[in-house]
């Protein structure tokens, strides 16, 4: 790789580092550029500043090159799990988990932090979030909730069990330190309790926003505190759809359950609203029901084989898990069997590839995109020299605070950086430094991996392109509402990591 902004001066590439990072955020935050325009042009142009000129090519092509797996990957993942929802797969868990939660907002959004952070014990964030949006989307867009709210709950979930020792963090850090696994982990589970902790109080009180947003936006709908009847989560059934469009003479459509007397129950002010009338939500010809996946008369239904997918769906996880062969070969032929089964027609087959066409084009360029990125922070050693910087600057009076400024600094580093820059070349300087401070290895891999939460958020993380892109949210206003709340999981990791004495203070 051709690194020819060496010529630079350290400082330089430091301040053009930043200056290029800043600049990325603030343009997708403010939805100035696409996140894949923001990925391009950006690195581009710091990058010739920062004396790449022709080799900037170079630079990109070779990090694209670690990208093709899980762009592939990210691609057949979306087609798979996109027709298993067509075919109807995932309508029973829906409808399950509609009747558990019921139609509160709140409900439905701790549900979601509790589903993220359960499948999120595989350690794999792409499968999280391909479960995870394909169980609770069509319920958010039914209740006319915010995607944004999922992805963030998502986001934070997956973030915080990041840490468990299969993971990735985890055992890049005791790696790179040459400790044990355990020894990082173990002493780190309250911290990760307290982080779920955390989340799950995040995700109910954004879901009570969503219940005043969508009680103050639709009153016609959602009714008022004093005004509205409630009703059973079977209300939404219908029968054998969501919709109600398979029960019989419209029973369980529109249905209130009321008092038997006939009086309307009494309902305080710390009451959910909840809906009036239920036609509004499953009525077949509204234009919310186009975009979720659960219409009733969709073409693409395919009961009959309704346990052939739901077998093929748990071979395909069970791959996964046993990691056996490269998982987008996995997919690869897991969308050739569903394909060819499902749907036997030759132009079937190629209508279904062209639906999910869009999921695809969305996250995979992103994914390309970010190989921009990257190429250009390692290829013109701008990683590097921030790096070095970072760890010049901590006065040798802060060397007891080695392991707290640690975690601190791996919430900003692991978002703009890979975990492999970060734990194989950061990680191992700062704790050299530590070292001489009386604090230990472990103690300092324990800080380290504190700022996951806010890591699997960075746009360099495939997982979290593919979340909004299945969810159809821009990542701006995903970072707009779960980075700062990251952030404070992150900490609060930390310092009940300190309080434990995991973290310690030399």
């Amino acid at each position: 790789m051709c690194r020819c902004s060496h010529s630079k001066e350290p400082a330089v590439l430091v301040l053009l580092g930043f200056a290029m990072i800043a600049v990325f955020m603030v343009l997708i935050m403010t939805t100035k550029l696409t996140p894949v325009l923001a990925l391009i042009i950006v690195p581009t142009v710091f990058g010739l500043f920062a004396g790449a000129g022709l080799g900037i090519g170079d630079m990109v092509m070779e990090s694209m090159k670690s990208m093709t797996s899980t762009a592939a990957l990210l691609m057949f993942a979306i087609i798979y799990f996109g027709l298993m929802i067509d075919v109807g797969l995932f309508d029973p868990l829906v409808r399950f988990i509609l009747r558990k939660l019921g139609n509160d907002p709140a409900k439905v959004v701790l549900g979601t932090a509790v589903l993220a952070a359960a499948v999120s014990l595989d350690g794999d964030g792409s499968t999280t979030f391909i479960l995870t949006t394909a169980a609770m989307l069509p319920i958010y867009l039914r209740l006319k909730m915010s995607p944004v709210v999922l992805t963030c709950v998502a986001g934070l979930a997956n973030g915080t069990m990041n840490i468990v020792p299969w993971g990735g963090p985890t055992a890049r850090a005791a790696s790179a330190l040459n400790i044990d696994v355990n020894d990082v982990f173990v002493p780190m589970i309250p911290s990760l309790l307290a982080g779920i902790v955390v989340v799950f109080a995040f995700a109910w009180l954004l879901g009570l926003q969503e219940r005043n947003r969508l009680r103050a936006t639709q009153p016609e709908i959602w009714g008022t505190p004093s005004t509205a009847e409630p009703f059973t989560a079977e209300a939404f059934d219908g029968g054998a759809h969501p919709s109600g469009g398979a029960s019989d003479s419209g029973a369980g459509r529109g249905r209130k359950v009321t008092n038997p007397g006939g009086a309307a129950p009494a309902v305080g002010s710390s009451s959910v609203a909840v809906l009036e009338r239920t036609e509004d939500l499953v009525d077949e010809h509204d234009s919310a029901m186009a975009d979720t996946a659960l219409d009733p008369n969709r073409s693409t239904l395919r009961p009959k084989l309704q346990w052939f997918n739901l077998g093929l769906t748990v071979a395909v996880m069970g791959m996964l898990i046993a990691d056996l062969v490269p998982l987008p070969y996995v997919f690869m032929v897991g969308s050739a069997i569903a394909l060819l089964v499902n749907f036997p027609n030759v132009k079937d087959q190629a209508a279904q590839i062209v639906a999910h066409a869009p999921s695809v084009v969305a996250v995979v360029s992103m994914v390309m995109a970010a190989a921009v990125l990257t190429g250009v922070l390692t290829g013109t050693g701008m990683v590097e020299a921030m790096s070095a910087w970072l760890v010049q600057i901590i006065p040798s009076s802060m060397g007891p605070l080695m392991a707290v400024i640690t975690g601190v600094l791996s919430i900003p580093m692991t978002f703009f950086m890979s975990n492999d820059a970060f734990y194989f070349g950061v990680l191992p300087v700062l704790s050299e430094t530590a070292g001489h401070y009386g604090i230990s290895a472990a103690e300092m891999a324990r800080a380290s991996i504190t700022g996951q939460p806010f890591h699997m958020q960075s746009p360099l993380v495939p997982a979290i392109l593919l979340l909004v892109s299945l969810a159809k949210v821009d990542l701006g206003d995903h970072h707009k509402k779960v980075l700062w709340r990251s952030a404070v999981v992150s900490l609060v990791m930390l310092g009940i990591g300190m309080l434990t004495g995991a973290i310690g203070i030399g």
